[in-house]
């Protein structure tokens, strides 16, 4: 596949493209917690203990932007947004699956050989 150019970005190939779009520490737990139901913001920061409110922010924006996640914002006090899968995010979803499984053998294999405690 020849170079493209994304939203100002020059890619060299498909996966890199992908990558660039749930590659990270947050993005792909975001989109796990998101795969069976719609969440509002503090949920998936309960969710995901370890991410700040700052890095939780910037990631939804970027999978908006990317249009793995929906955002609706309702008109209520107090405030109140929920963010979910898009089709587009449903589809990755199949393949972060695969991951995870990969991911489960490789830990268990790791475990085996003492690497992982």
């Amino acid at each position: 596949m020849p170079d493209f150019i994304y939203k100002g970005k020059v890619y060299y190939n498909p996966v890199q493209f992908v990558m660039e779009m749930i590659g990270g520490t947050w993005k792909a737990p975001i989109l796990w917690r998101l795969r069976n139901e719609v969440k509002r913001y503090g949920e998936l920061r309960k969710d995901i203990p370890h991410i700040s409110d700052k890095m939780l922010t910037t990631q939804l924006r970027q999978l908006e932007a990317d249009g793995l996640i929906s955002r609706k914002v309702y008109a209520v006090v107090p405030p109140k947004t929920e963010y979910a899968l898009t089709m587009k995010g449903k589809r990755l979803m199949v393949i972060i699956e695969q991951i995870r499984e990969y991911g489960l053998e490789l830990i268990e294999e790791e475990k085996k050989n003492n690497e992982i405690k």
